[in-house]
């Protein structure tokens, strides 16, 4: 039986950012060097497969500090923690890692930096999601305001509408954020902004990839778990703009095939927690029921690299 032809267009950038990338090798380096268990406070990142592997290997996952034993070594996830964790682990004496991406700390720096100068934050972000929790934490309670939609900024109650800052989360869709900002700047003409932009480069570029190859593709698939917000992002992004159809899977086996039923080109993408094996699976579900064509769609190249924590190129103290 012929098999019907598809076209996949292949997102480039895709999948693991380098922040991602470090987060894992931190928690393999930290099993290297003080054996198993080791635990990590939360998902080392939003990804199922990745975190079932890290299991495989010794990594223990908790929700919070009071769950880690004071001898063993624990591990902060990439999306960061506010400051009262780290400070509690250093009062139990415990051995700890920051994997938090340095995107991230980045934006914890810039908040520290504008309260000191007396200034009120505003967060742009998704309450509940560990990125937030972390940055928000930074500073005391109160300091930092947190805005999801255009609509919340004009229920904002601030303390001094002529001294506010405003900060994001690095995983948000650059589009909203960009109306958020603007309304900002409206209400509060002297708010000041990120030096640099707080929308990480990952995130940014693989929106962009979805933005080019959008016009191209009947419909989007998103490899990302359901928790992660960059891949959610990408869905909506790719809805946005103008695909008629986007689909956030985890595995290939979550595909909705009745869905794809009368594509003719399908683009594929992955969050920067999603690993390429994630990606090679998919295409090897699409390759069982298609006659394939491939075409890339390149918008951006990465080459950033971020170095691991130095406790863990350090050797372990003899004696």
């Amino acid at each position: 039986m012929t098999k019907p032809h598809i076209t996949l267009y292949l997102a480039a950038p895709r999948g693991f950012c380098a922040g991602v990338d470090r987060a894992i090798r931190i928690v393999e380096l930290a099993l290297e060097k003080w054996g198993a268990p080791v635990f990590v406070r939360h998902e080392i990142v939003h990804n199922k497969f990745v975190v079932d592997s890290l299991r495989a290997k010794g990594a223990v996952f908790v929700e919070e500090l009071d769950d880690c034993p004071a001898d063993r070594p624990v591990i902060f996830s990439a999306h960061g923690v506010p400051k009262s964790v780290p400070a509690e682990a250093t009062r139990r004496n415990m051995i700890y890692v920051d994997a938090t991406c340095p995107l991230v700390s980045k934006v914890h720096i810039e908040a520290g930096r504008h309260h000191a100068d007396g200034l009120q934050m505003v967060m742009i972000g998704h309450a509940g999601h560990p990125e937030t929790v972390g940055t928000m934490g930074q500073l005391p309670a109160g300091e930092v305001l947190l805005v999801e939609t255009v609509a919340d900024v004009a229920a904002l109650a601030v303390r001094d509408p002529a001294r506010l800052a405003f900060i994001t989360q690095t995983t948000l869709s650059v589009d909203d954020t960009a109306d958020i900002v603007a309304a900002l700047n409206a209400r509060f003409p002297a708010i000041i902004g990120p030096h640099k932009e707080d929308i990480c480069y990952a995130t940014t570029n693989r929106q962009a990839a979805v933005k080019a190859m959008a016009p191209k593709i009947d419909a989007l698939l998103v490899i990302g778990a359901g928790n992660s917000s960059n891949s959610q992002r990408l869905v909506e992004v790719g809805r946005a703009a103008g695909c008629p159809y986007a689909q956030l899977v985890a595995r290939a086996a979550d595909i909705d095939w009745r869905a794809l039923q009368g594509a003719r080109a399908v683009g594929v993408t992955a969050g920067a927690s999603a690993p390429e094996i994630l990606i090679d699976e998919v295409l090897a579900a699409f390759a069982e029921r298609f006659d394939l064509a491939h075409e890339v769609v390149e918008t951006a190249r990465e080459s950033v690299e971020f170095k691991v924590p130095r406790v863990l190129r350090d050797p372990v103290p003899q004696g």
